[in-house]
C-alpha cells in the first residue's frame, strides 16, 4: 500500500486556505480582479513570512464572492482531498468571508458549500465536515456574529467552532463571549494555539475557552508540564508538520515535535492546514513523517484512530469512518 493510498482523516483544513491557485487565478480572471502580485512566476503562492502569508490569503479569498464561488471551491478542494487517501475532513469555515456575518448571506454560502459536499461524498466517497471560525485578528466583535452564524447552522454539517488567525494579537479571553454561545448551540470547539503565542498561549486557551481540541499546539513541547496536562485530560493536538516547517517553525520533519509529543501521550493527528500555500498535500505529510520517525502503517493507524476519536461528526458517520479504516 503506498501513503496516498492508505485511508486518511484531516481535521486542520481552511477551506480558503486549500484553494488551489489554479481555481483563484481562474476567478480572478472572471471578474477582472489583478491578483498577480500574489502569485510566483510558476503560479504558485508568494509569501514572505507568516503576517504575509495572511495578507495573501486575503487577496486570494477576494475573488471568492458569491455562494456559488464557494461551490466550485468545495468541490475542487475535496476531489484533491480524496487523491490523497482522505475519507473524512473537517474544513475551517467563515462567515467573515462568506457573507461578512451576515446570517442570511451565510446560509446561502453553506447551502452550495453543503451541495458539493454531498456530491463530492458521492462521487469521491469523502465525507466533509465543517467547522466555523471567527479571525482572530478581525477582533472580538467580529466573532460574535461568527458565533451567531455557527449556533443558527449548527446540525449534521456544521459540528463545530473555532478560531484562527494571527494568534499573536489579542488575548483568548476577549472571546470568551463567542466560544460561549456556540458551546451553548451544542457546537464542538476547536482553537488555533501554540503555533505563535508560544505554550503560555495554549495554556491561556484551555483556560478561557475550554476547547476539546488545539489547532497547531507544537509549542507544548517546550514545557513539560503542558505536555503532561494534554496527555491527562486527552486535549488533541491537530498538527501541521508541513505548515509549520514552510513557515519557519522548525527547519525539518526531523525536528518537529509530533514523535515526542505522541511518545508522552498526548492525541495527536496530522493534516495539511493551507496545503497549497505550504506546498504540500496528505501523500507528502505521511511519505515525510515517515522517513522522520521511522513511522510505518501501523503508526499512522494509530494516528487516525486518534483522529476519529477526536473528530467532531455524529456517532452514525464515525461508525462509517472506522469500518473504512479497518477495511485497509
Amino acid at each position: 500500500m503506498t501513503w496516498t493510498s492508505l485511508p486518511k482523516l484531516e481535521l486542520h483544513l481552511h477551506l480558503e486556505g486549500a484553494a488551489p491557485p489554479a481555481l483563484i487565478r481562474d476567478l480572478a480572471r472572471e471578474k477582472h480582479i489583478d491578483l498577480s502580485g500574489i502569485f510566483t512566476e510558476t503560479g504558485a503562492y508568494a509569501f514572505r513570512d507568516f503576517p504575509h502569508f495572511l495578507k495573501v490569503y486575503e487577496a486570494a479569498t477576494s475573488v471568492l464572492t458569491t455562494p456559488r464561488d464557494y461551490g466550485r471551491l468545495t468541490a475542487a478542494v475535496l476531489e484533491n482531498c480524496a487523491e490523497h487517501g482522505a475519507i473524512y475532513v473537517e474544513s475551517f469555515l467563515s462567515p467573515d468571508f462568506c457573507g461578512g456575518g451576515d446570517l442570511h448571506a451565510w446560509r446561502d454560502y453553506l447551502a452550495e458549500i453543503e451541495n458539493a459536499s454531498r456530491e463530492a461524498e458521492k462521487t469521491h466517497g469523502i465525507i466533509h465536515r465543517g467547522i466555523v471560525t471567527c479571525i482572530r485578528h478581525f477582533g472580538p466583535d467580529a466573532a460574535k456574529p461568527a458565533a451567531l452564524c455557527a449556533a443558527e447552522t449548527a446540525g449534521p454539517f456544521i459540528r463545530g467552532f473555532g478560531m484562527g488567525g494571527n494568534e499573536t494579537l489579542g488575548h483568548p479571553r476577549d472571546f470568551t463571549w463567542a466560544f460561549d454561545c456556540a458551546r451553548e448551540a451544542g457546537l464542538h470547539l476547536t482553537c488555533h494555539a501554540g503555533e505563535w503565542g508560544g505554550a503560555q498561549g495554549i495554556r491561556d486557551t484551555l483556560h478561557h475557552l475550554a476547547p476539546a481540541r488545539i489547532g497547531h499546539g507544537v509549542a507544548a513541547h517546550a514545557d513539560p508540564a503542558l505536555v503532561a496536562q494534554l496527555a491527562e485530560t486527552a486535549i488533541h493536538l491537530e498538527t501541521c508538520p508541513g505548515s509549520n516547517i514552510a513557515l519557519g517553525l522548525f527547519p525539518s520533519f526531523a525536528a518537529h515535535p509530533l514523535a515526542k509529543l505522541r511518545q508522552a501521550g498526548v492525541n495527536v493527528s496530522i493534516s495539511t492546514d493551507d496545503p497549497p500555500f505550504f506546498h504540500t498535500t496528505l501523500t507528502r505529510e505521511y511519505e515525510e513523517t515517515a522517513r522522520a520517525f521511522d513511522w510505518d502503517e501501523e503508526d499512522f493507524a494509530a494516528i487516525n484512530r486518534m483522529a476519529l476519536a477526536a473528530a467532531f461528526c455524529d456517532d452514525d458517520t464515525a461508525a462509517r469512518v472506522k469500518e473504512r479504516l479497518e477495511a485497509r
